[in-house]
């Protein structure tokens, strides 16, 4: 039984029994287009999930919110993904992007689905089959994608207002603990914010652990292709914090 993360070699003994969803996203100013690449190189039979286009466009003023379960769930049937299918999510970074849809997936109440670790250069660099073009057409289905949200998967602005409350109550000894997985120089404020208007520096009490620091490059032969790392060093990464 495959687990939260799945590898390239059992990605590649199970292609044709999991639905595979390429979820490659770049920041605006590192000038990449991910629909593009994807149309030069992606996993055989995979699909193209747009973080742009799934998403809550009622909030122009936030542009990643989680989509509503109506759209979610259009979008799974425009895929051909049921609610029993196995999903395999991947990105071009490793594990980036990726693990976004990851936890929208769950969000969204749909267990059954992975990460690649290592992402699209994991697969490449082990020599696996990458096909180009447009993905193809979604397999009609008899089955609608029902999205269940599970709304304890997701912390509002009321909520974490009152974690800061408790926290700041406390002087941080007991309450939520509030994690920031942004860069460390955004954290401080050190270096600007990308979307216009947002403020630098971050929540009281939040604690700084960057996504990066609990990923490597573990295979010398794709340097590129970030992977998680241990449960061990994770572990240790966030005691550290």
């Amino acid at each position: 039984m495959a687990g939260r993360l799945v590898t390239p070699t059992w990605l590649r003994d199970n292609l044709r029994s999991v639905k595979v969803l390429d979820c490659s996203w770049h920041l605006p100013f590192v000038n990449r287009n991910a629909k593009a690449e994807f149309a030069e190189a992606h996993i055989p039979g995979a699909r193209f999930f747009d973080i742009d286009e799934v998403k809550d466009f009622s909030r122009a003023d936030l542009p990643h919110m989680l989509p509503p379960p109506e759209l979610f769930g259009s979008c799974m049937d425009s895929f051909g993904i049921a609610n029993d299918d196995h999903v395999v999510v991947y990105d071009t970074a490793g594990v980036g992007p990726a693990c976004r849809v990851f936890w929208t997936f769950h969000a969204m109440g749909h267990e059954r689905v992975s990460v690649l670790d290592g992402g699209l250069p994991a697969w490449t660099a082990q020599r696996s089959e990458v096909e180009a073009g447009e993905a193809p057409g979604a397999v009609p289905t008899s089955k609608k994608y029902a999205a269940r949200p599970i709304d304890a998967l997701v912390a509002d602005y009321t909520g974490i207002v009152k974690a800061i409350g408790e926290l700041k109550a406390s002087g941080g000894a007991r309450g939520v603990q509030i994690v920031d997985a942004r860069p460390h120089a955004r954290f401080t404020g050190e270096a600007p914010e990308f979307r216009p208007g947002l403020s630098s520096g971050h929540m009281p009490h939040a604690i700084s652990v960057p996504f990066t620091a609990v990923t490597e490059a573990a295979d010398p032969a794709a340097p590129q292709a970030q992977t998680l790392k241990s449960p061990a060093g994770i572990r240790k990464v966030f005691e550290g914090a």
